[in-house]
């Protein structure tokens, strides 16, 4: 078989991977909205908890043990860390957003987060973004300013997802690990915090403290297995996607995987506007069509550095 013929599988196999990738995340808004009957702090719970159980289970499996060395060192411990806490905060505040009928606002996110990460990429590593990039990030940014006027308020849950995400990918990016092992660590390390959320609850009668509160899953008895069996799969909606974009990312060059990406907040958007009905005015997609532009604007420029 040619070189060609290879790299033409290769290809096929990896743009096959990321579609898969960016379709599962653009419909897990479908999946969360299943659980909506599930409070999104314990959505959250189980997130954490039943992705750190399969995925140990699966490296255990493969007898990988050489991601638990990643705590011996200092600083890779200490991004794990980082990167755990960012990863519940994303997670918490997308499960939030699509159970409170803010799909469309939580897809703003994930269209602004590609250049978010351009610039930290200037900031951070020094990278030169190209003139294009530039007017991408004003556009992006004069939408966000517009929407804001438009609605009276800022689009926090967009720019919380925005900066999660792009701070996450800064610490990955930096990180020497497989994301398979890297996401086991941050889930092991995030545990805790999931049997927080599960078991803790926030009582405001004597001024506001957390207490220990088992009845507080009292409701799961309720809950019928059209809900239950759902929960059960949350480790595999977190980690199928995120597998299929390991085995993406490796195979295609940036500009296809940066064209690829914007499937998912797509996706979110018409889910948002089609299927869940939210509010979403006319004067509204001024504001958006900024931000629609600046994504084309940015896939135009990786595919230029692509081609150059």
């Amino acid at each position: 078989m040619s070189n060609s013929s290879l790299q033409s599988g290769g290809f096929n196999k990896g743009l096959f991977c990321a579609v898969m990738s960016f379709s599962l995340w653009g419909l897990l808004p479908l999946y969360w909205r299943v659980l909506n009957a599930v409070e999104p702090m314990h959505i959250l719970a189980c997130r954490i908890l039943l992705s750190m159980l399969m995925l140990v289970g699966i490296l255990t499996f493969s007898k990988n043990f050489v991601w638990l060395t990643v705590f011996k060192d200092v600083k890779k411990g200490g991004m794990i860390i980082i990167a755990s806490l960012i990863l519940c905060i994303n997670w918490g505040v997308y499960i939030w957003a699509v159970n409170n009928g803010r799909v469309i606002e939580a897809s703003l996110g994930y269209y602004i987060n590609p250049l978010v990460s351009v610039v930290l990429g200037l900031l951070f590593f020094k990278e030169k973004l190209s003139r294009l990039q530039w007017t991408a990030f004003t556009c992006a940014c004069l939408g966000v300013l517009l929407l804001t006027l438009l609605s009276g308020a800022l689009p926090w849950i967009s720019i919380v997802l925005a900066l999660c995400f792009g701070f996450y990918g800064l610490i990955k990016k930096t990180l020497k690990i497989s994301a398979l092992e890297s996401l086991t660590a941050e889930t092991l390390v995030a545990a805790p915090v999931g049997l927080f959320l599960l078991l803790m609850r926030v009582d405001t009668s004597g001024g506001l403290r957390l207490i220990p509160d088992l009845q507080n899953l009292s409701y799961f008895t309720a809950l019928g297995p059209n809900v239950l069996i759902p929960l059960a799969f949350c480790g595999i909606a977190t980690s199928l996607p995120l597998y299929f974009f390991g085995k993406g990312a490796k195979l295609l060059p940036l500009s296809t995987l940066g064209f690829v990406q914007f499937l998912a907040p797509t996706l979110q958007f018409a889910i948002g506007v089609f299927v869940f009905r939210e509010f979403f005015p006319l004067h509204f997609l001024a504001a958006y069509s900024l931000i629609w532009l600046a994504a084309i604007l940015y896939i135009t420029s990786l595919r230029r550095r692509a081609a150059g």
